[in-house]
């Protein structure tokens, strides 16, 4: 690090936990993030102020006024814009060293596969079932520390994934590929606005964690949150082995 980046991440060498190791591991790493809304959003601008070094943001959505009543990224100047170009925009005038690669396409399994394998860790920020499975399906086959986070109405939750580990579910041991699940859209249930920050603020932490080795990730815990009576419920969750995905009966990678 030079003397700027000692000044400007001088918060985070003083904790015993990450110091100017951690922060050199955190300059160094790359973090995949699917979604630039609601979640997205405080996550990547948080990761950038960390000083994680490169980024890459997938979304092949725009900015419509709607989207600003929580997605902090984005602008009324920039209504009508590309997601991604939105957060590029944002994350240069935050943290300028930070490198920041965009995708402006619906990821499918064939991208997936590529954007995974080249990144540290991988934060859901999306709203798409389907594309949540394909997502923990790469991190699966690549062994990708996942952190996955979701909120709708006033609750939230957030959880990780992490395939290096022996002892860790997937995210198909929790939400089976099988199960009949609809889709369910902020556009029509509607969700609260710092919901969102509390859920993408919690995914940029437990993926800086993982990135640090610090901590004790959410790894077989499924932290569930409802904003209505400022309520913090942990539920344990366990491997499957008969997960399609990640267990014993699985096709090999």
């Amino acid at each position: 690090m030079d003397d700027s980046q000692l000044l400007r991440y001088s918060r985070h060498v003083l904790l015993d936990d990450i110091g100017i190791e951690g922060q050199q591991k955190l300059l160094a790493a790359h973090a995949l993030i699917l979604g630039a809304g609601g979640l997205g959003s405080p996550a990547a601008l948080y990761l950038a102020s960390a000083g994680v070094g490169r980024l890459t943001i997938v979304d092949d959505d725009t900015v419509d006024l709607t989207n600003l009543q929580r997605q902090i990224m984005h602008t009324s100047a920039r209504v009508g814009q590309a997601k991604v170009d939105s957060a590029r925009t944002a994350i240069a005038a935050l943290n300028a060293g930070v490198q920041v690669r965009t995708v402006a396409q619906r990821a499918d399994a064939a991208l997936l596969h590529e954007l995974v394998r080249d990144a540290d860790v991988v934060l859901d920020c999306g709203d798409n079932y389907a594309t949540r499975h394909a997502l923990n399906a790469a991190c699966v086959r690549h062994r990708k520390p996942l952190v996955s986070g979701a909120a709708i109405r006033m609750d939230g939750q957030v959880s990780v994934f992490d395939a290096r580990r022996g002892d860790s579910p997937c995210y198909a041991c929790v939400f089976p590929p099988t199960q009949q699940v609809e889709d369910v859209a902020c556009a029509t249930l509607g969700v609260l606005a710092p919901l969102v920050g509390v859920i993408g603020s919690l995914q940029a932490t437990e993926a800086i964690k993982l990135l640090c080795d610090i901590g004790e990730p959410l790894v077989g815990r499924l932290l569930m949150i409802d904003a209505r009576r400022a309520d913090f419920t942990t539920v344990r969750v366990q491997r499957q082995h008969d997960c399609p995905v990640c267990g014993a009966a699985a096709p090999p990678h």
